[in-house]
Parts: C-alpha cells; sequence; structure tokens
C-alpha cells in the first residue's frame, strides 16, 4: 500500500520491510544458483558478516589465502551490527558471521577467535578527559556520549558502568564509526567505541582512552548448524581453524 502525502507517495512500514525481505530472497536465489551451476570443487562467493572490528584479521588471511588458490572465489562482506547479522544468517543471506560480545550461541556452529575488542571513549585531543590515560564510569557522567546501536543492551558495559550508567547522557548512536568520528571531531560529543577502528595519531585531532577497568568483547566466527555449506564455505572453516590453533 502507498502512503500519499502533499507531494509525493511513499512506501508504507509495511512495504518497505517487505521489499526488504524480496531483496533478500533474491540475493539467496542468485547464490543459490550461483553455487548449484558451478562444477568446480572449490568455487562460489563467501558470504561472511561482521562488526567493526581490528582483530578480525585472522578473517581476513583465510579469505586472502582462497582467493589467492581459487581465482573463481568471490567474497560478499557485509558490515552490521550482532541483531542485523543474526537476522541475515538465519535466513541465508550470510553463510557466516562475527559476532562481538557475550552471545547465547547455542544454535549455531563456533569457532572463537583469539583477539578480543578493547572498550574506550574517542574524543578530541583538546577535551579535558583526553589528559587521563584511562576513563573510569565516573568520568563519563553528564558527558555527551554516542554510543553503538548494541552497546547499551550489552551486559558487560552494565557491569562496568554499574548504577552510573543511569547518569550517562546517550546523546545518538551510529553503526559505523567512521563517520561517528567526524561529529566527534567537531567537540560536539564523545563515542564509545573499540580501539583501533578509527586514526588516532598526532595531527588527527582525536584521541582514544581506554575504559578501567577494562572491558574486552569476545570474537567469535559463527555459522547456522542447519544449513549445509558449499565446498568454498567449508574450505574457509579450514582455513580459519589453522590460522587460530
Amino acid at each position: 500500500m502507498l502512503a500519499r502525502g502533499h507531494r509525493r507517495i511513499k512506501l508504507t512500514q509495511e512495504d518497505a520491510y517487505l521489499y526488504e525481505r524480496a531483496q533478500e530472497i533474491l540475493s539467496l536465489t542468485d547464490q543459490t544458483t550461483s553455487q548449484l551451476q558451478s562444477g568446480a570443487v572449490v568455487s562460489g562467493t563467501i558470504n561472511i558478516g561482521a562488526g567493526e572490528s581490528s582483530t578480525v584479521g585472522p578473517v581476513m588471511q583465510a579469505l586472502a589465502q582462497i582467493m589467492t588458490h581459487y581465482p573463481h572465489v568471490r567474497v560478499n562482506l557485509v558490515s552490521g551490527d550482532n541483531v542485523t547479522l543474526r537476522q541475515q544468517l538465519d535466513t541465508g543471506f550470510l553463510d557466516f558471521a562475527v559476532l562481538m560480545g557475550h552471545e547465547n550461541l547455542t544454535d549455531y556452529n563456533t569457532l572463537p577467535l583469539k583477539r578480543g575488542n578493547r572498550w574506550g571513549v574517542m574524543m578530541t585531543a583538546t577535551t579535558p578527559l583526553a589528559q587521563k590515560a584511562a576513563i573510569t564510569p565516573q568520568d563519563l557522567v553528564g558527558q555527551p556520549l554516542l554510543t553503538s546501536v548494541q552497546t547499551e543492551r550489552q551486559d558487560t558495559f552494565r557491569q562496568w558502568a554499574g548504577d552510573v550508567l543511569s547518569q550517562f547522557n546517550f546523546v545518538g548512536q551510529y553503526n559505523l564509526l567512521f563517520n561517528a568520528g567526524l561529529l566527534v571531531k567537531t567537540g560536539a560529543c564523545l563515542a564509545l567505541c573499540y580501539d583501533g577502528l578509527v586514526n588516532v595519531e598526532a595531527g588527527s585531532g582525536l584521541v582514544f582512552r581506554p575504559l578501567t577497568p577494562t572491558v574486552i568483547d569476545s570474537n567469535t566466527l559463527v555459522w547456522n548448524k542447519n544449513y549445509h555449506l558449499p565446498n568454498v564455505a567449508q574450505l574457509f572453516i579450514k582455513e580459519m581453524r589453522a590460522l587460530i590453533n
């Protein structure tokens, strides 16, 4: 159904939802057709999603190994938060996802990655808090904070902040830290984020300060127990296990 405005016609919320699902179905159909038509032992596309993190290096190394030895293999990289990635994993749009933080993963095959993500605060170098080596929960009281979509609901972060969390001034959310960094650079706010995602070298105007006590999120490669993975996906698992063991 179309909703008519004063000068334009736009999709209703229900139609927008159906449109997004239709796009996923068409993409999944194309992927399936490609896999079935290929007679090669190792071919097709590896569809993998992950949040923003500098610790997914082993995933990229495994992909590089496969792409080097099997030039017909293609890679589809998707960025998103855990909720979005799990939905796409469950519908078959993704073969794999790297989920960050502590989640119930009993419905998936899992492969823990060794390195974790250190939480901290990104701010301008001229912010008074930039003079500190690490940031406590009390330091953030009253500060205008940007946070990732999933940060506030994570138990780990809640445990770190404790009762002080209710005094935090969350002014917005982000799903791509690069754009959030541009807003932080104006001095309008600070951003809770993982270490190593934005250039904070001298001259960038930005600094990163870790949280104290230290907060580390785990990284876990997951895939659906109920789907039969094509040969190229099985090779990817083999490469990942070789890299992290």
